[in-house]
């Protein structure tokens, strides 16, 4: 019953970002001005997660309260994975450009990433996976949405760009069986799968998504704020409403 519930909710977040990559196929300039709203969107969704929904659930979890030193172990491991690609792509930036590659690399280890945290999420409780689905679909989407267009602006042709993207959306069905077949191991330590997935969201929301947002026009930064607050507001009803 939980193994149903990860692949339904884990393939619907893959699809998601899909669909989201190939409406920019279709629609660039639409998708493109579209997206700034999903990352606010997104910005909202994945820090509300992380202090309203996966914290709360770590505490509980935790045995002596150490949940917080994981999740700043999260912020952290984010850190240094994004340094490390964005340092090897400064060193290597001449000749072949290796920015495909990376992207491709990157988004495949997030997604992986993305798909263990659903599974913790999941063997924690039925209400909690659902919420940590829904963030990972929200800050999924915009950011396949980027990916593509780079992969694009590089060069590759729109079939290519669409297969790399649907593989690298697979990786997270794997992640998501790794976790769930290696249970055991992970249910005595779930606080600490929780805590770090607070982490990662966090950190993307707090790095990568809101200094975009601070970046956009005068005018469009009232709007963009109002759905970075619905984001915020969107998790916190759905919480409750799970719960209830």
């Amino acid at each position: 019953m939980i193994l149903a519930y990860i692949l339904t909710f884990t393939l619907l977040g893959s699809i998601a970002s899909l669909a989201g990559s190939f409406l920019l196929l279709i629609k660039r300039n639409i998708t493109e001005n579209f997206s700034h709203q999903l990352i606010s969107f997104a910005a909202g969704v994945l820090l509300a997660t992380a202090f309203l929904d996966l914290l709360p659930e770590a505490k509980n979890l935790s045995p002596d309260g150490e949940f917080f030193t994981f999740t700043l172990l999260g912020f952290v491991v984010f850190f240094f994975a994004e340094r490390f690609i964005r340092i090897f792509h400064h060193h290597h930036g001449h000749g072949k450009n290796p920015t495909e590659l990376l992207v491709l690399l990157g988004d495949g280890v997030h997604n992986f990433i993305d798909g263990f945290a659903i599974t913790a999420s999941f063997l924690t409780s039925i209400p909690l996976g659902i919420t940590t689905s829904f963030a990972v679909a929200a800050h999924e989407v915009p950011q396949e949405i980027a990916d593509m267009g780079i992969l694009l602006a590089n060069g590759l042709s729109k079939k290519k760009a669409l297969f790399y993207n649907f593989l690298s959306a697979l990786t997270a069905i794997a992640g998501a069986l790794i976790a769930y077949f290696f249970a055991s191991l992970i249910e005595n330590n779930l606080y600490i799968f929780l805590s770090l997935t607070a982490g990662f969201f966090i950190y993307i929301s707090a790095s990568d998504l809101i200094p975009s947002l601070h970046e956009k026009l005068l005018e469009s930064r009232l709007s963009n704020t109002l759905i970075f607050v619905l984001g915020i507001v969107s998790v916190f009803a759905f919480t409750k409403f799970l719960e209830g």
